[in-house]
């Protein structure tokens, strides 16, 4: 377990902290920019491949649900083998991409993934991004979703909310709405390198202790005052770190140990304990951030997933046992 990361991590890494973090970390916050780097994004992610054992159905559901909902579209993903009616759990894959970039395409690699390795579908709901849709947009298509899955049989003891980055911030927001709408709450969370504190106050304060190579603590900052429009970071559904989590269901965070967002997902491990909530806070030594998506590349990323997908099965088995909740530091 004291391994430092493999070589092709180290390699990747390299080539990412010299060629995408730059671009990155001066991508200037207006509309134009966002434009071309969710083209460059959405371009790149076909070099990425999905699992060839899933089938990648689009999901365009425009009739907004009995009660006045709002439309759900996105992709549903399903192992081949998979019976085509009544699943008896899923997971609402929300995406990363800091609400302003990325797609459920670009996050094929990991959703596919799950779904092989759970034998359970993925919902990948497209959520509007910022900053044409400042939020709550996002939470709003978050629930949407989540009330779909609800509508078409799926019971809330056999859903996992999951994402990463920005989609692991909306997953954890998405937990508390459910609370506070009445509505059933899910089997567990699984967060991949969450980006749990939208002013960026933590990382900013571990950006000069980090070795992330792929993003700042600084481009962070810049991308959160689009996400939040004109009524700034008063939201209280943005504060994850001060929120009441009563009632929990069990947790798992992944996040690499070189990624300026390790102090984030620290200090919110620490904030469900402190609640009374089990979770399981891995550290993959030397990881970069979302890691996870390189997981028929890397070793560490192919393991990390096993890791998940053991959460998944656990939590959704019916059997009411919890991971035990802990800190762990991760290697190949």
């Amino acid at each position: 377990m004291d391994e430092g990361p493999s070589v092709r991590s180290r390699a990747i890494s390299s080539a990412l902290r010299l060629g995408v973090r730059p671009f990155l970390h001066y991508l200037p916050g207006h509309a134009t920019s966002i434009r071309t780097a969710r083209s460059t994004v959405d371009a790149a992610s076909l070099l990425l491949r999905h699992s060839p054992h899933v089938r990648v159905e689009s999901l365009n559901d425009p009739a907004p649900g009995a009660d006045g909902g709002l439309p759900v579209r996105g992709e549903w993903i399903v192992p081949r083998d998979a019976a085509q009616e009544n699943p008896p759990g899923a997971v609402l894959y929300l995406h990363g991409g800091g609400y302003v970039v990325c797609s459920p395409r670009t996050h094929r690699p990991i959703t596919s993934r799950l779904a092989l390795d759970t034998g359970l579908p993925i919902l990948a709901p497209r959520y509007r991004l910022a900053p044409e849709h400042p939020f709550p947009a996002p939470l709003e298509d978050a629930v949407a979703a989540y009330r779909w899955l609800l509508a078409r049989g799926v019971p809330a003891s056999g859903i996992v909310l999951a994402g990463d980055s920005a989609g692991g911030h909306l997953s954890a927001a998405l937990t508390g709405e459910l609370c506070r709408q009445g509505l059933p709450g899910p089997a567990g969370l699984m967060l991949f390198s969450p980006w749990v504190d939208l002013t960026c106050e933590l990382s900013m304060g571990a950006q000069s202790r980090a070795r992330d190579p792929y993003i700042s603590a600084s481009s962070a900052r810049r991308v959160a005052r689009l996400v939040v429009g004109p009524t700034g970071f008063e939201d209280p559904r943005l504060a994850l770190l001060t929120c009441a989590w009563n009632d929990m269901p069990p947790v798992l965070i992944q996040v690499g140990g070189a990624e300026v967002l390790r102090t984030e997902a620290e200090a919110f491990a620490d904030a469900l304990r402190r609640a009374g909530a089990h979770c399981d806070l891995q550290i993959w030594k030397g990881q970069m951030h979302v890691f996870q998506i390189l997981n028929r590349v890397l070793p560490e990323a192919s393991a990390a997933m096993r890791d998940a997908a053991h959460f998944v099965r656990t939590v959704t088995s019916g059997t009411g046992k919890h991971p035990r909740a802990r800190r762990r530091s991760k290697a190949a």
